[in-house]
């Protein structure tokens, strides 16, 4: 029995919770390839994990790089799936460019139209194929009194870059959800933040859409209950909320240890309580979470394998290195029939 009619005896993930809102996988060309079993029986939505940020796309003024990109699209348009885009604006991945003129800083409009220039070219190119776009991404402070992370896009536009992004996006694609993406968004002191940023651009009038909450969490946090107060703000404000980049590591962010082959026993139990609690707030707020995502496929390839810790593997997924359901997976389809 081959792979692909192994995978047909296991009940499809995305048709459990298709009632519910759409179930997503963050790819790349190698594991469009090695995980196209599974992206096409439990999956029918799917967001480039890397190749559709600024500095792969435009690596160099004017040059566009988008045949890993459209790979993609081709296998999506193959196989019936969705696609989501990430990410327009980050203050990661950015080429330096595109904050230089020559020697010295760009100024606010020439960074300006490098910006509206970059969204132009690559929402046109695959307008009408993403119906949903992580349009900023990662903007806000982590902690302390300050709003905005201070990046070259808030050093060389200004505050209002934000809302330049999405007026810029909705000019090219007026019919794509545009979103605003963190991490961390759980955590009540960022969470209020990501509130404050969202509710001005839509005190503005900027065309947002939706809250993408990327959800890398573990076997111990965020608690249950300020998942829950997130959603709720968030909920508050009538936008759609997509989980993005989801992953539960069986690691804590600071747990350094590398001692371990495979995950413990416990690890293994509290991964799968986790999970079904998870899903279990996801169903509750489903009128409002309309699409969630697990930032990758199966557990042979995560970026969380080596990060942050340089020699160590990680096990995050609902799916094992070998592409089979773990129980984590069967806790949360039984709980849908």
């Amino acid at each position: 029995m081959n792979q692909t009619q192994l995978q047909k005896k296991v009940p499809s993930l995305y048709e459990a919770f298709q009632n519910n809102f759409s179930i997503g996988a963050a790819v790349n060309p190698k594991t469009l390839v090695s995980g196209s079993d599974l992206l096409v029986n439990h999956f029918n939505s799917l967001t480039s994990e890397n190749h559709m940020k600024f500095e792969n796309l435009q690596p160099q003024e004017g040059v566009f790089t988008f045949e890993e990109a459209d790979q993609l699209f081709a296998f999506a348009e193959a196989n019936g799936k969705m696609v989501r885009g990430h990410t327009l604006v980050w203050h990661n991945q950015t080429p330096d460019w595109v904050f230089q003129d020559g020697d010295k800083p760009a100024t606010r409009e020439l960074a300006l139209k490098r910006m509206k220039d970059h969204i132009t070219a690559v929402m046109g190119r695959y307008k009408g194929k993403i119906y949903a776009w992580d349009v900023v991404n990662e903007a806000v402070t982590d902690s302390g009194e300050v709003l905005l992370r201070d990046s070259k896009w808030l050093q060389a536009v200004g505050e209002d870059y934000i809302a330049k992004a999405f007026e810029f996006a909705h000019e090219v694609d007026p019919d794509a959800l545009l979103f605003y993406n963190d991490y961390n968004e759980s955590d009540p002191g960022k969470s209020e933040k990501i509130y404050t940023l969202v509710k001005s651009l839509l005190d503005q009038g900027v065309p947002i859409h939706g809250i993408g909450l990327q959800a890398h969490w573990n076997i111990h946090d965020p608690s249950l209950e300020n998942i829950r107060a997130a959603m709720e703000r968030y909920a508050s404000l009538g936008l759609q909320l997509h989980i993005t980049e989801m992953d539960v590591s069986v690691f804590k962010f600071d747990d350094k240890r590398t001692d371990l082959l495979e995950p413990t026993e416990e690890m293994v139990e509290l991964q799968e309580q986790r999970y079904q609690q998870f899903f279990d707030i996801f169903n509750e707020y489903k009128e409002s979470i309309s699409n969630v995502t697990f930032w990758g496929v199966a557990d042979d390839y995560t970026w969380l394998d080596y990060f942050p810790v340089a020699s160590r593997k990680n096990w995050p997924f609902l799916f094992d290195k070998n592409h089979q359901p773990k129980s984590s997976f069967w806790n949360i389809i039984n709980d849908q029939k």
